[in-house]
């Protein structure tokens, strides 16, 4: 099976597998001839791109054993006017409930995932200015300047 399938499912709707074997469906908005059974294709690639860098700082975060209470992340984009309407900038806000003595080695774990190894991020930034800002119990901790386009 290759990496992945995407199965046209009537409408303008999509199922996607996975080669390790899980399914979403995508779809559109009805004023374009969806019926909104599923996640638009650009907020599924910022959701690739929380899930991406969300597991990079969590296994960093593990592997420094820094316990944290709660870790979310908000992501807002903004597309370019023409087509293709690729995103022209993201907006990454890491937002982390967790002991304020943690805050360097959070700090760290940000920077690497977004300077190493989250591969969602590098393809983007291709196309898109990236900021990250990095809150600590509701406040800023850091904003991480745009990676270079």
């Amino acid at each position: 099976m290759p990496i992945a399938e995407v199965e046209f499912a009537g409408g303008m709707k999509f199922v996607g597998h996975s080669e390790s074997g899980h399914s979403i469906t995508i779809d559109s908005a009805p004023e374009v001839g969806g019926q909104n059974q599923g996640v638009r294709p650009m907020e599924l690639t910022l959701i690739a791109l929380g899930g991406c860098t969300g597991i990079d700082v969590v296994s960093i975060l593990n592997k420094m054993r820094i316990p944290f209470e709660d870790f979310r992340m908000d992501i807002d984009g903004t597309r370019q006017p023409d087509h293709p309407k690729t995103y022209r900038t993201i907006q990454l806000n890491y937002r982390f409930q967790a002991d304020e003595s943690a805050s360097d080695k959070i700090s760290r774990a940000v920077h690497l995932s977004q300077e190493k190894y989250c591969s969602v991020s590098a393809m983007l930034a291709a196309t898109a200015a990236i900021e990250a800002n990095i809150y600590l119990n509701g406040k800023l901790l850091e904003t991480l300047p745009p990676k270079a386009l």
